[in-house]
């Protein structure tokens, strides 16, 4: 038995009404004296969250969930039905619905262009340090949220946590990036765990659940991993090159040892990604950033396959999973990696055509970008261009605006105000 607070109860979802096992009854509270009247059940289903298993606070009114089953005041569950009326604009265009002003968020909305994150970042210490404190890692995820309103928050952490779990040793150098201890023979690869320790990754789904309980209802929580063809490419380099090329040579001369690699992280990540619904994630994103150094024949093998197969993976699981895929530099693989892999919706960068994307793409699932990110920076009449070029060409579709990647550390805050100044007028 544990105690759920007003606060976090509230921003429970509608499809944890429908889906959990609630009894609701009278109970002593602030609202009224105990007059033990029977409530509305629901049927014991999956509930989101694993509601079960997490604790929220409730402060002053008494909550209890136990056995699958909780007492909450009749007065409080009208408050919780009028919050789980609250739709997510973000969730809403994963499920297929246009809006009529597209949701936005920014890749890498968390970072250093943005003063109250420095300050944090340079109480934390090393970079795993930020994102394996779950106090760290909720504060400089919300921050996004409190100075812009965003429409979807992501979780604070990186791609590289799988390979941290299987023990690869992963460090952070400043100014140089990752490092890690580099798997470049088949010998080596042989040496490779097949089960990550998910335990290491606990504190990421604590941060989940922290945040998920801070956000207001119309806001998505946004979990993620790395694709593993890219995060193969770190593996196998030992840190980022300018092609990732050590990863492309080893997979054309030594495939079935590369295979190894994949294969360990396509499972893994689908555990990954179903232990961060389970924390509280609306959505997930599936970040291929080097997918488009690779030819046609292998972007197929070690792109699209390899994420087919977490979707699959995790749609066994959780049917109704919203993901996101992002195989940044397709281009006109696009239509082939949408049809291929089952993913809700792609985030495309700021080089794609439009007309091949509305026709072939955006006609089967939601689109997320692109603007270039330079543009940003830029600001000024050249960003206000930029901003209308991006909303004529998709927003007449399902469209969620994001840059086509992340955001620059010089981005001035003034100019991401002015983008968002942009896009909120918009009346499509």
């Amino acid at each position: 038995m544990f105690a759920i607070e007003t606060r976090g109860l509230l921003r429970i979802s509608g499809m944890l009404i429908m889906r959990c096992g609630i009894e609701l009854s009278h109970h002593q509270s602030p609202f009224g004296p105990d007059n033990a009247a029977t409530g509305t059940l629901f049927p014991l289903g999956s509930c989101w969250g694993g509601l079960h298993r997490f604790r929220y606070e409730l402060g002053q009114y008494g909550i209890t969930l136990y056995q699958g089953r909780s007492t909450v005041p009749d007065r409080l569950w009208s408050l919780l039905l009028d919050q789980t009326a609250v739709k997510k604009p973000f969730i809403d265009v994963l499920s297929g619905h246009r809006q009529a002003v597209p949701p936005v968020w920014m890749m890498r909305q968390a970072g250093r262009y943005l003063p109250e994150y420095r300050e944090v970042r340079s109480r934390a210490g090393g970079f795993l340090d930020l994102c394996f404190t779950p106090e760290f890692a909720v504060e400089v995820t919300l921050q996004p949220i409190r100075r812009f309103d965003f429409d979807a928050a992501i979780i604070f952490s990186d791609i590289l946590v799988i390979p941290h779990a299987l023990g690869r040793g992963v460090r952070f150098e400043v100014g140089e990036g990752p490092r890690l201890d580099p798997l470049d023979t088949p010998d080596k690869i042989a040496t490779l765990a097949s089960q990550a320790d998910f335990s290491k990754l606990e504190p990421v789904f604590e941060a989940l659940r922290r945040v998920r309980a801070e956000l207001a209802p119309k806001t998505a929580l946004i979990g993620f991993c790395g694709a593993p063809w890219t995060v193969a490419t770190y593996m196998v380099a030992g840190q980022g090159t300018p092609d990732q090329a050590p990863a492309r040579l080893l997979a054309y001369r030594h495939p079935d040892a590369f295979t190894g690699i994949i294969d360990v992280l396509v499972e893994n990540s689908i555990a990954y990604l179903l232990a961060q619904l389970e924390a509280g994630a609306d959505a997930l994103q599936i970040f291929d950033t080097w997918a488009g150094v690779l030819s046609p024949r292998e972007f197929a093998r070690w792109s699209i396959e390899p994420t087919r197969r977490i979707v699959e993976g995790v749609r066994n699981v959780r049917p109704d999973a919203k993901i996101i895929g992002f195989p940044r530099g397709a281009g006109a693989l696009l239509p082939g990696y949408v049809a291929a892999t089952g993913v809700d919706a792609v985030s495309i960068d700021w080089t794609a055509e439009p007309a091949l994307v509305r026709e072939r793409v955006q006609s089967k699932v939601a689109v997320q970008g692109n603007l270039d990110p330079l543009a940003l920076i830029a600001g000024g009449a050249a960003l206000d261009q930029a901003v209308d070029d991006v909303l004529s060409a998709y927003a007449q579709g399902r469209h969620i605006f994001n840059l086509g990647h992340g955001i620059q550390p010089e981005t001035p805050i003034a100019h991401v105000e002015q983008m968002l100044a942009r896009v909120r007028a918009y009346r499509g």
